[in-house]
């Protein structure tokens, strides 16, 4: 596994006890609501506008995340097209707030631009 990130920092945020599973994990659909949230940033500043997720092309979760990690989104623009942005993310944690980093998932989603009506446009 990578010892660095790849991509840009674009988001950074606290994993807390209400985003756990019964077994105290930090569910994976909070990780990936997180994820979306940073591709959305690198999308729209890319598209210099609008953008909805359209696909989410892959996801692997390598570990869990657990409360008090900070969780650090890394995004990084693969692909333009002439509507669509392909973002490749990896998440990566701060154990307990300042140990070690550890990547625990990665994953590719593709936005499209879309203008006032929601209908796609250009990029």
């Amino acid at each position: 596994m990578a010892k660095e990130p790849k991509g840009e920092l674009t988001l950074r945020t606290l994993a807390m006890p209400a985003d756990t599973n019964p077994s105290g994990d930090i569910f994976g659909g909070w990780v990936l609501s997180q994820m979306d949230i940073a591709a959305g940033i690198a999308a729209g500043a890319t598209a210099k506008g609008r953008v909805t997720t359209v696909a989410i092309d892959a996801m692997r979760f390598h570990r869990p995340v657990k409360v008090g990690d900070v969780l650090c989104v890394y995004a990084l623009v693969s692909k333009i097209g002439t509507t669509s942005i392909t973002i490749e993310l990896e998440a990566w944690v701060l154990r307990n707030r300042i140990g070690d980093r550890e990547k625990v998932t990665e994953g590719i989603f593709t936005f499209v631009a879309i203008d006032g009506n929601g209908r796609p446009r250009s990029v």
